[in-house]
């Protein structure tokens, strides 16, 4: 007989379990702020990289959205939705790694070329933006993270393509959100690979600034093997 495995919760697992079920409950309902990270931190009384994590998970769902500079806010929601299992949004291991970078190298590749083709002064003014609070929040992996989202997002802005946005914003809700949270895990440690990652971003704008398709597709690809050959290091 085979019996199924049982595997024990991590601590940011039961607070976003919690805030799930407060969610479900109406206790939390569309459009409400949620607690700073420090004052949830003080409430559930765990660290505040545990409520990061457990942020990180809510928002993989779906369930909630991060709003640069302002806070965090429960998003409209099916009552289907809310019922999805934290390990839906939960994927740590290598198999499910391998195949999320494999989705964003396809997406992202031609997403960098086509917002080479059609970026306005506009476009460019927010990914430079998005690059600029990146540099300013090297020590702070909650703004680094949202600064780093932010400009990935506003890359596929710069498409003027509707269909790709709504793609990107699939893969940073639902699957690159857990792909963030692991990089900024093992990543940002070292300063000199926050550093690397900075300068990578820099790269992949200039290049869309400059109008060149190819070489945006080329840079955002090799990004996104770097970061994949670092992620390997600690999964394998």
């Amino acid at each position: 007989m085979n019996y199924k495995k049982i595997k024990p919760k991590k601590i940011y697992e039961e607070v976003a379990d919690a805030i799930h079920d407060m969610i479900k409950s109406g206790q939390f309902k569309p459009g409400d702020k949620l607690d700073s990270v420090q004052q949830l931190a003080e409430n559930f009384q765990v660290g505040r990289s545990t409520i990061r994590e457990a942020l990180t998970a809510l928002r993989a769902m779906g369930l909630i959205e991060i709003r640069q500079g302002e806070g965090t806010y429960v998003k409209e929601f099916e009552s289907g939705q809310v019922s999805l299992p934290l390990s839906t949004a939960i994927l740590m291991n290598l198999q499910d790694t391998q195949n999320l970078l494999e989705v964003r190298k396809i997406l992202e590749a031609g997403t960098s070329y086509t917002a080479a083709q059609k970026r306005t002064e506009e476009h460019l003014q927010t990914i430079e933006t998005a690059l600029k609070e990146m540099q300013l929040a090297s020590g702070n992996e909650e703004l680094n993270e949202q600064a780093d989202l932010a400009f990935h997002m506003s890359i596929a802005e710069a498409t003027q393509n509707p269909l790709l946005v709504n793609l990107m914003n699939h893969v940073s809700g639902l699957i690159g959100e857990t792909i963030k949270e692991t990089r900024r895990l093992w990543l940002f440690s070292e300063q000199i690979t926050v550093d690397r990652l900075y300068e990578e971003h820099h790269t992949i704008y200039l290049a869309i600034k400059e109008q060149d398709g190819e070489k945006a597709r080329a840079l955002m690809l090799d990004h996104l093997e770097n970061v994949e050959s670092v992620l390997y290091k600690y999964l394998k």
